[in-house]
């Protein structure tokens, strides 16, 4: 059946996911237009094509256990130079992506591995850039702000063109509402330039 290389995360919802797409493009990031904007639970893993449908089963119980929470973004942070990355910080649900991306990692389900680096949070806005792009990245972005309610994750599978696509969102079971979800929409603040 040969293998596919998935990951799971939370999408950044709109406007907030475009916005920061196209800043990520703006810095220079050729990956930009091919990674849409999330907060990583499992990391790119290749699997057999045939374990699919376990795979979607098993996320589809995650999410069964899992409830809304408040996701708020705030400000940059930087891996380097342990890693060449530039990410807006997640202040606010950080816990519960924690716990999530355990539960899809556990050792009773088809997606067990290790991770290269220990789990933290973040949106990605420059990855492998010049240095002077990424300081830009930093510097820009450091006044960012975002919130939404987080409702769900999704399954995302790279295509041979390098652009991730989602193959399936997952819903949480819980009927608790964080309190933002009572907005009309998401909401988020660029500093002016």
């Amino acid at each position: 059946m040969g293998t596919v290389t998935i990951g799971v995360s939370i999408a950044v919802p709109e406007p907030h996911g475009s916005l920061l797409q196209e800043l990520r493009a703006g810095f220079g990031d050729p990956a930009a237009h091919g990674i849409p904007t999330h907060v990583t639970l499992l990391p790119p893993t290749e699997v057999e094509s045939g374990a699919l449908p376990a795979i979607e089963q098993h996320l589809s119980a995650v999410a069964a256990a899992g409830r809304p929470f408040p996701m708020r973004l705030s400000g940059t942070g930087t891996f380097r130079p342990l890693s060449p990355v530039v990410f807006v910080q997640v202040v606010e649900g950080g816990s519960a992506c924690s716990w999530l991306q355990e539960r899809i990692r556990d050792t009773s389900g088809p997606l067990v591995r290790e991770l290269q680096f220990p789990y933290h949070p973040h949106v990605t806005v420059a990855h492998g850039i010049a240095e002077d792009a990424m300081d830009r990245a930093y510097e820009e972005l450091s006044e960012y702000e975002a919130e939404w309610p987080c409702t769900g994750f999704a399954l995302y599978e790279q295509g041979a063109d390098s652009v991730w696509r989602k193959l399936r969102e997952f819903v949480f079971g819980g009927s608790t509402v964080p309190p933002q979800a009572s907005a009309p929409a998401a909401r988020g603040t660029l500093p002016a330039r």
